[in-house]
């Protein structure tokens, strides 16, 4: 006699919830929506893949000549190789949200026909967007041995803010692309906040500027330990786990905001999308 068996899909019970076993189940899936997001990107380009090399490299020139050479911020290291350590990271996040924001309605047949997690949905936008950052770190080490900015043994330590960089997109990326189904003003909104955001964040100058009594709201901004934390791994300066550690607080706190948020709203995701 042979068996049948039966799957039961139940919503969650929990206000927060990641289901992680649910989507390593369905990897496959994440692998080829990631696939597909990477060719969508360059797809009927103009000058394509080059993209990716092109912006880092002419925003850091922009942004050498307007605060090294006409504000005179002085850095521990070259300010090419300062500021392009800060925007690479900075472009992947920026990159990593936009898409993330928009990528529920971009699969909208697919998420109104068929079951699987939906978190897998942005997780793949960020993940397509970890392409661009594979050729900022190729430009940052051709850059820091152009200057002669040697690493030190702290850069065992930079995978770390890689990933926390990581947490900070997919957790943003989240949140806007659940809150981008019911309200589609978000698409509007967010690339003013990305702007804000990005002034707010010590990418083209160091964190020191800010005086002391107003630093420990500075790092509220979860990039701010990041970036800071990431550029003492590359340059051996020391480590301010003070400003990292309040960063990395945020951070969850915006992961829980962000799960909590989705959770909330996914069981209408099919029916408003």
């Amino acid at each position: 006699m042979s068996s049948t068996h039966v799957t039961v899909i139940k919503p969650s019970t929990s206000r927060i919830k990641v289901g992680l076993a649910d989507i390593w189940a369905y990897r496959e899936l994440l692998y080829f929506l990631t696939l597909r997001d990477i060719k969508i990107r360059y797809k009927q380009t103009a000058i394509g893949i080059a993209w990716a090399v092109l912006q880092p490299v002419l925003t850091t020139a922009i942004f050498t000549i307007l605060f090294s050479r006409f504000a005179g911020i002085n850095v521990t290291v070259p300010y090419p190789v300062f500021a392009l350590s800060g925007l690479t990271l900075w472009l992947f996040v920026h990159s990593a949200v936009s898409m993330a924001s928009n990528s529920y309605v971009g699969h909208t047949n697919l998420i109104t026909k068929i079951y699987f997690p939906r978190l897998i949905v942005p997780i793949s936008a960020v993940l397509a967007s970890l392409f661009d950052l594979v050729f900022g770190f190729a430009i940052l080490a051709v850059l820091m041995i152009y200057y002669g900015a040697i690493p030190t043994s702290h850069i065992v330590l930079a995978p770390l803010f890689v990933v926390l960089s990581f947490l900070v997109a997919a957790s943003l990326g989240i949140l806007f692309a659940a809150l981008n189904i019911r309200f589609r003003d978000v698409k509007f909104a967010l690339p003013f906040l990305l702007q804000v955001w990005m002034i707010a964040s010590p990418i083209f100058y160091p964190a020191d500027l800010v005086p002391d009594r107003w630093r420990i709201f500075f790092a509220l901004n979860p990039l701010t330990g990041i970036l800071e934390g990431f550029r003492s791994s590359l340059f051996g300066t020391t480590f301010d786990w003070t400003t990292i550690g309040v960063s990395c607080l945020a951070m969850v706190v915006i992961a829980a905001l962000s799960l909590f948020v989705f959770s909330s709203m996914e069981d209408g995701f099919a029916d408003v999308i």
